[in-house]
């Protein structure tokens, strides 16, 4: 796949892809659950339950992914699950029975993915012969994608729910699915500079070292198990903590905005390392993140939880595919991402509908947070063990 004319824009627009497709579609959720929750007499399990669809969906999306990878341009999967995506946030709105939530949530998860994992490998490949940029274009990807969603929602999301009540919470899927809508065109464009010459003959698909790479599996298994309860739960926590709409909002654009500058906090540590060191360090601090505002309640700890895991949460992907690109060949970074996103994607099924569970058991969501923050140390220490792998 040659470099494309203007690779910043093909950036950009693989960019505001994740934002919707992992952005909006994964993380809008924790915004407008306390109101669905309260609109429609749900538990915590049942809350819980709704993002366990989507991380059902998100499995099912990076298997298939992987098993298409090679017999269908990443281009063209990545556009498909963009406008798919799309059209499941607009759809999320219009019922609230649970069983059409369970549907759409489950296909924004399946699309979804689809759209992340390859959205990781076009990225991969658009600076292949300057590692800089590269370790730059991986970290805006994930970073700046990721958080520019988590800002706009956290902006807007808990200020139309004050103002209009719990039952607004269709017209925010619509604004949801609208503002998604609205970056569709570009990130087309980008995925069609990034499609491939057509080959003659398809080249022998080499076996993946998969046990050698069990270190960094873990560690990234780890991390899909107990970062998102943190982010299904952070609104949920602060109604509990009494916090108004105004402070909920500020703390959701203190998180997007300092995911948004993360790539310049992570870039040097991607860039150097090649080992499972950045994972680790990664996974640590959302741990911390995840904890502290149980550990020190007040606003004061809520900002700094927000600061300490938005620097952190959304460079575990980049680290991840930063690993792939620098210890394997380039013809398995595709299958290489997929299979780290089928995994990560199993092992964050458990994640919000076991945390769910755990809160209604003690009444307290917080407890959930901290047994996220223990999980999160053992991936860290799992991928901490993670070798260079040897050509």
């Amino acid at each position: 796949m040659t470099g494309p004319a203007r690779p910043w824009l093909v950036l950009a627009g693989l960019a505001l892809g994740v934002t919707a497709t992992n952005g909006f579609a994964r993380f809008a959720y924790g915004l407008i659950l306390p109101a669905m929750k309260s609109e429609m007499g749900w538990s915590y399990a049942q809350a819980g339950w709704l993002n366990t669809a989507n991380a059902l969906g998100y499995m099912v999306g990076a298997v298939l992914t992987m098993v298409l990878i090679g017999r269908v341009p990443p281009s063209r999967l990545f556009s498909v699950g963009l406008l798919s995506t799309t059209a499941a946030l607009l759809a999320t709105g219009l019922n609230p029975d649970l069983w059409w939530q369970t549907l759409w949530r489950g296909l924004a998860g399946l699309f979804g993915a689809m759209s992340f994992s390859t959205a990781g490998a076009l990225t991969a490949g658009l600076f292949r012969d300057d590692p800089r940029r590269n370790a730059l274009a991986i970290a805006i990807l994930f970073g700046t994608g990721g958080g520019l969603a988590i800002v706009l929602s956290g902006a807007v999301l808990p200020l139309v729910l004050d103002a209009f009540g719990p039952a607004a919470w269709p017209l925010c899927w619509v604004l949801v699915g609208v503002t998604a809508a609205s970056f569709v065109p570009l990130g087309l464009w980008s995925a069609a500079q990034l499609r491939p010459p057509v080959q003659a003959e398809r080249p022998a698909r080499r076996p993946l070292p998969v046990l050698r790479m069990l270190p960094e599996i873990l560690g990234y298994m780890g991390f899909g198990m107990g970062y998102f309860v943190f982010l299904t739960f952070l609104s949920a926590w602060m109604t509990e903590q009494d916090a108004g709409a105004g402070f909920i909002a500020l703390v959701w654009v203190v998180l997007g905005a300092c995911i948004c500058i993360c790539p310049a906090v992570w870039r040097p540590v991607l860039e150097r390392f090649d080992n499972g060191v950045p994972l680790a360090m990664i996974l640590t601090g959302i741990a911390i993140g995840s904890a502290v505002p149980v550990l020190l309640p007040g606003g004061g700890a809520l900002v700094g939880s927000a600061v300490i895991f938005g620097v952190s949460v959304f460079m575990a992907p980049g680290a991840v595919t930063t690993f792939v690109r620098k210890n394997l060949p380039a013809d398995s970074w595709g299958r290489a991402i997929s299979l780290f996103t089928a995994l990560f994607a199993l092992a964050q099924i458990a994640g919000p509908y076991g945390a769910g569970l755990v809160g209604d058991l003690f009444g307290n969501i917080g407890v959930s947070l901290l047994a996220a923050a223990a999980i999160l140390l053992m991936g860290a220490a799992a991928a901490l063990m993670q070798k260079p792998i040897a050509d």
